[in-house]
C-alpha cells in the first residue's frame, strides 16, 4: 500500500490540476491575514461577475435566472471563480468540477430558454456542499486517507432532491478528519482558515462550507451538524455565531449588520440525509442532520421550502412526513409574530461568553424591544447534566469508528488540531467535558442504553421547564424563542475551539436552530470583563484568551433556538430579529 503521506501529496497535487490555469492569482503574502478583499482587488472577476457574486439575496438571484436576465451558465462561471480565489487564500475546497457543473448549468439554460418554464424552485442556482454529500462519479474523501479513490456510484437523495429542484452543485468543501472537531483540518487537504484572519479558525466540521460562504464564493451552500457544528462554523466566519459590565449609551449603535452568513439546524430527520457518508454512523441518539447556509435568510428559507416541498420521505425513510407549513411560516401559534417574547440567555453556566457576545446580546435585546417585542432573561436547567450526556454518547465506542478509517491507510488518528508551527500560546489541551467524562470511554450496551434513557428525560424536563415560562411572559404562551451565543467567543486561534455547548445544547435537546449577524467585534467597545467566579478550568481557560486586539473585525452573531419540529417557525422569527437588528441599526446610525 502506497505510504498515506506520498497518497495525500497526489490527491492535493490533482485537486491544484483541475483548477483551471487562467483563475490562478498571485498569493498575498501569508503575514496578511484579512483577505476578504482580494476577489474585488484580483482582477480575475469581471464587473458584472461581481455584481452577480455580491448579489446576497438568493431570491433576487433566482428571479435575475428565471427571467433570463442573467443565464445560469454565466452565474454558475461567476461563483466558480470566487469558489476557487476562495480556495487559494482559505483552502476550503475538496472536489472541482467544472466541465461538470457547468454543463448542467447550460443544460438548464437550454431548457428555459426552449420552454420558457424554470426547472424548478432553485433553477439555475450554484449549491456548493460539504464533503459528505456523495456525487456520482465523485471521490468523498472526507478527511481521511483511506477514502482517497472511494468514488460515489450513485447520488445521495439531497442530491437528487436539488437536481429535481434545478440546481446545479459546483463545489464541495473542507472538513475536519473524524467530522468530530471544531476546526477543519485533515491530512489529505490540510487547514482552512477565516479569511477575516487567516490566524484564526474558521470552526469546523463545516469549516470549508462556512469560509466560502463568508468571502461569497457560494450563494447558498449545505453542511451538517451533530454537535454544533453548522452553527459554530458560521459563527466564526461571516456571523461568527456561541462579565455582565458594558458601557450603555450611544456606543451601541456601533453594530454595522451587513448581509453575511444565516444558517438553519433542522430537527432530527427534517431534511433528508440518506446517501451522504457520516461519522459515527448507527449512533442514533444525536442525529446528524444537514442545514443550509446563505448570506441573506431568504437563502435560507428558499432552500428548506424547496428540500420540503420535493417530499423528501418518499426517497428517505427517516425523512419525517411533514409538508411545509405555511401557517407555521405565520407564526400562527405564537401570536402571529405581532408580539414576541424572547428569552436571552446571557450565560449558559458552563462557559461565559466573551465580551463581544455580550454586547451583541444586549444590542439584539435592546432592537426587539424597539420594535415592541418582549425579552425576558433565560434560566439554564441543568445544563451540565445535558453536556455530561451528550458528549459520553459522542465517545460511547471509545473511538473505534476513527481508528477503523485511519487504520485503512495507515494515517495517524488527530489528537491536537493546534498548528505544528506558531500555535497561541494560550492552547487548552483538555476540554472539560473530558474530565467529565473520564476513562474508560468505551461503553457497553446497556451503559448506553441507559445513556439514551437519561437524554430523555433531560428532554423532558427541559420542555417542562420553557413550557414553565408562560407564567411570566404576559402573552399567555410560554417564551417564543431563545437567543443565546452559539459559541462563547468570535473566531479563535487555530486548535483552541474548544466550547460547544451552545449548540450541543440544541443538538441534544432536537431543538430548531438559527444563527443570524448581529455585529463585529470592536476593540475600542468590547474591553475585557472583570474576573468572574468560574464555572471550571475551560471557563477559565476561555476567559484568559480574550484578548480585544486579537479579534478586532471579527463578526459576532447570536443563535435564535425554537421547538422541535418548527423550523417555519424559527425562519420566519430570525427575519424578525434580522429586520428589527436593521431598523435599529438606521434608527441610530
Amino acid at each position: 500500500m502506497t505510504d498515506w503521506k506520498t497518497r495525500c501529496a497526489r490527491r492535493k497535487q490533482s485537486q491544484l490540476d483541475s483548477i483551471p490555469r487562467e483563475w490562478l492569482i498571485e498569493a498575498p503574502p501569508a503575514n496578511q491575514m484579512n483577505v476578504m478583499q482580494i476577489p474585488r482587488d484580483s482582477a480575475l472577476l469581471s464587473i458584472r461577475e461581481l455584481e452577480i457574486t455580491e448579489t446576497v439575496d438568493v431570491e433576487v438571484i433566482l428571479q435575475k435566472l428565471a427571467s433570463t436576465e442573467w443565464s445560469s451558465v454565466e452565474v454558475t462561471t461567476a461563483f466558480y471563480k470566487r469558489a476557487i480565489i476562495a480556495q487559494q487564500l482559505t483552502n476550503c475546497l475538496t472536489e472541482i468540477f467544472v466541465e461538470k457543473a457547468l454543463q448542467r448549468a447550460k443544460e438548464l439554460d437550454d431548457i428555459l430558454q426552449a420552454t420558457g418554464k424554470v426547472s424548478g424552485p432553485l433553477h439555475g442556482l450554484p449549491i456548493s456542499l460539504k464533503d459528505q454529500f456523495t456525487m456520482k462519479g465523485l471521490e468523498t474523501i472526507m478527511g481521511y486517507v483511506g477514502w482517497i479513490g472511494r468514488y460515489a456510484d450513485s447520488d445521495c437523495v439531497l442530491v437528487e432532491i436539488l437536481y429535481e429542484c434545478g440546481a446545479v452543485p459546483f463545489v464541495r468543501t473542507n472538513v475536519p478528519q473524524t467530522l468530530m472537531w471544531g476546526e477543519t483540518y485533515n491530512h489529505v487537504f490540510g487547514r482552512t482558515v477565516n479569511p477575516y484572519n487567516r490566524y484564526l479558525t474558521a470552526g469546523g466540521s463545516s469549516g470549508g462550507e462556512g469560509a466560502l460562504l463568508a468571502i461569497k464564493g457560494s450563494p447558498l451552500g449545505v453542511g451538517t451538524d451533530i454537535g454544533g457544528y453548522v452553527d459554530i462554523r458560521l459563527i466564526f466566519i461571516d456571523t461568527v455565531l456561541h462579565s455582565m459590565t458594558f458601557v450603555l449609551g450611544t456606543d451601541l449603535s456601533v453594530f454595522p449588520v451587513h448581509s453575511v452568513v444565516y444558517t438553519l439546524r433542522p430537527s432530527y430527520e427534517r431534511l433528508p440525509y440518506c446517501g451522504a457518508v457520516n461519522a459515527l454512523e448507527g449512533q442514533e441518539s444525536i442525529s446528524s442532520v444537514l442545514g443550509p447556509m446563505a448570506n441573506s435568510m431568504s437563502g435560507v428559507k428558499v432552500f428548506t421550502k424547496a428540500i420540503i416541498d420535493a417530499k423528501p420521505w418518499l426517497k428517505d425513510p427517516l425523512a419525517v412526513r411533514k409538508d411545509w407549513s405555511d401557517k407555521e411560516y405565520g407564526l400562527v401559534y405564537h401570536g402571529g409574530g405581532e408580539r414576541l417574547c424572547f428569552g436571552i440567555m446571557w450565560d449558559n453556566g458552563v462557559v461565559r461568553p466573551h465580551p463581544p457576545l455580550h454586547r451583541a446580546m444586549l444590542i439584539t435585546k435592546r432592537a426587539l424591544e424597539a420594535a415592541g417585542h418582549i425579552v425576558l432573561d433565560w434560566e439554564p436547567h441543568r445544563h451540565l447534566e445535558i453536556y455530561k450526556n451528550s458528549e459520553t454518547i459522542f465517545v460511547a465506542d471509545g473511538g473505534e469508528d476513527y481508528r477503523v478509517s485511519c487504520e485503512l491507510s495507515g494515517e495517524p488518528l488527530i489528537q491536537s488540531m493546534l498548528p505544528d508551527e506558531g500555535a497561541h500560546e494560550t492552547a487548552l489541551e483538555e476540554p472539560y467535558v473530558k474530565r467529565l467524562v473520564g476513562p474508560p470511554y468505551h461503553r457497553n450496551t446497556y451503559e448506553l442504553w441507559n445513556l439514551h434513557k437519561e437524554k430523555r428525560e433531560l428532554r423532558k424536563s427541559h420542555l417542562d421547564h420553557w413550557e414553565a415560562t408562560i407564567s411570566r411572559t404576559g402573552t399567555g404562551r410560554p417564551i417564543d424563542a431563545i437567543i443565546s451565543p452559539a459559541v462563547a467567543y468570535a473566531a479563535v486561534p487555530h486548535g483552541l475551539n474548544t466550547d460547544s455547548f451552545y449548540t450541543t445544547l440544541c443538538n441534544a435537546m432536537d431543538y430548531a436552530t438559527s444563527v443570524f449577524p448581529v455585529t463585529f467585534v470592536d476593540a475600542t467597545l468590547d474591553h475585557r470583563h472583570p474576573p468572574h467566579e468560574f464555572y471550571n478550568h475551560e471557563d477559565e481557560a476561555i476567559y484568559n484568551l480574550y484578548n480585544s486586539g486579537l479579534f478586532d473585525g471579527c463578526p459576532v452573531g447570536l443563535q435564535l433556538i425554537g421547538r422541535t419540529q418548527e423550523e417555519e417557525a424559527v425562519i420566519a422569527m430570525t427575519e424578525i430579529v434580522d429586520r428589527a437588528l436593521r431598523r435599529f441599526e438606521k434608527f441610530h446610525a
